[in-house]
């Protein structure tokens, strides 16, 4: 069996990571992209016709990153609140893109029937360093608990807590890349001391329905919506995605809060994780951040509807 070790350079094969292996990973980390010209910068633009707020703030050394949301303005109590968030794996980038597009296209239609919430960027140095993992080496998409390790899972759960149960649907924007198999899947297995086992990558868009509480009409109305812009993933030989067995065309299902995925932390009735894929040669980049457009209007439309 192939081994994470021989496909990463960090760690000892069968041993978890301590300090010298996370400083060792920490140190090859490289800013590419500016989260302040990139994602601030259209927020500070967005401020003109939404309430823009800052729920908490991340300090790695010498990089500070304030966490921001984005308000409906004329916020109501009487309305339920839809929530968006993108960027909780900060290389994933038209999760980013695609949550500013749909405020910046999209969101003031809704104010009259619901309050909405968008988290556009949850991972802002992941987001410059185009990396799955906090600097810290820990997947903040599997650290929505109770005393989370990951700041930006933390601070965000503490926004959401203070709308009660008054989030009817969230949507969280994510993709699944060709690195996911070649440096993202490798680099957990050497982290974890375990074996990294190879898979597929799905060519095209899916959804990830909440096992504990499927909505499978309302997963069909975003891949009914989506594939308008982009094609559907279809299932493997095994009839699966990315390992885990489609249940219906384009879904597959995880028990969310169980795996402290970031869908799963509210009570929301209605919940959906998409996973773009951007490096298929029928994609654009723009396409993709059309898909995720796409998936959150379907998604609002269906829970109001």
């Amino acid at each position: 069996m192939t081994t994470a070790s021989t496909l990463y350079p960090i760690g000892t094969p069968g041993t978890p990571w301590g300090e010298p292996e996370r400083a060792e990973w920490l140190a090859g980390q490289t800013r590419h992209r500016s989260f302040e010209a990139d994602v601030l910068s259209v927020i500070e633009r967005l401020g003109d016709r939404f309430d823009v707020q800052a729920y908490g703030s991340l300090d790695y050394g010498a990089d500070h990153y304030p966490l921001m949301a984005i308000r409906s303005r004329g916020w109501r109590n009487d309305l339920p609140v839809v929530l968006v968030t993108g960027g909780v794996h900060g290389y994933e980038t038209s999760g980013v893109h695609g949550a500013l597009q749909f405020v910046d296209q999209n969101a003031a239609a809704y104010a009259d029937r619901a309050n909405v919430l968008v988290v556009p960027c949850v991972s802002p140095w992941a987001y410059e360093r185009i990396h799955r993992w906090n600097a810290n080496a820990i997947d903040p998409n599997r650290s929505f608990r109770e005393g989370s390790p990951a700041e930006e899972s933390a601070a965000l759960m503490r926004l959401v807590a203070s709308l009660g149960d008054r989030v009817v649907m969230h949507i969280d924007l994510h993709e699944t890349t060709d690195t996911d198999e070649t440096e993202f899947r490798p680099a957990l297995a050497a982290r974890d001391g375990e074996p990294f086992k190879p898979g597929e990558i799905p060519d095209g868009f899916y959804v990830v329905d909440d096992s504990e509480n499927p909505q499978p009409d309302f997963q069909q109305a975003v891949i009914r919506a989506v594939e308008q812009v982009t094609h559907i993933a279809p299932a493997d030989k095994r009839g699966e995605i990315i390992g885990s067995t489609a249940v219906a065309r384009g879904v597959i299902e995880y028990p969310l809060t169980q795996l402290g995925l970031c869908a799963g932390m509210t009570g929301a009735a209605y919940k959906t994780t998409t996973e773009v894929y951007p490096d298929s040669p029928r994609a654009t980049p723009e396409q993709c951040n059309a898909a995720q457009v796409a998936a959150v209007c379907a998604a609002i439309d269906y829970v109001l509807g």
